[in-house]
């Protein structure tokens, strides 16, 4: 009985990771078609117009201190976590597969870029909003 309990919950516990990553990894690709705009470059400083993942924890905290109007902020944190996962991964997995830090590089470029236009859409929002107030 408590064998065939386990069993379920570690199923359940994989169909559930497996969900999570197929989840986090459809938003990384629906954002990745989005151009960002120049305001993002310039307000992240980042001038090769390129983003790599250690830019996605200072892109977040520059999210948090723009408000949030649009409802986002669970799709943000569920790509920290991911981007949390995939650094693991990327550490502990290095020495022994050498070619998963190309694969996770890639990964954690997209969460930087999930980030980036989640920002870029929180400045339009906060924007639309001060014009609408002054006018």
């Amino acid at each position: 009985m408590i064998l065939t309990a386990a069993l379920i919950l570690a199923l359940s516990s994989v169909a559930l990771l497996q969900f999570f990553i197929s989840y986090c990894r459809s938003m990384i690709a629906a954002s990745s078609a989005v151009c960002l705009s120049d305001q993002i470059w310039e307000v992240t400083g980042i001038e090769s117009r390129q983003l790599r993942g250690e830019e996605f924890i200072r892109i977040l905290q520059l999210m948090s201190l723009c408000p949030d109007s649009g409802g986002n902020s669970g799709a943000v944190s569920a790509v920290r976590t991911y981007f949390r996962m995939i650094s693991f991964v990327r550490s502990t997995l290095r020495g022994v597969i050498p070619s998963i830090v190309s694969w996770t590089d890639a990964e954690l470029s997209g969460c930087a870029h999930f980030a980036a236009v989640a920002l870029d859409t929180r400045i339009s929002r906060s924007r639309e909003l001060m014009s609408q107030q002054y006018s």
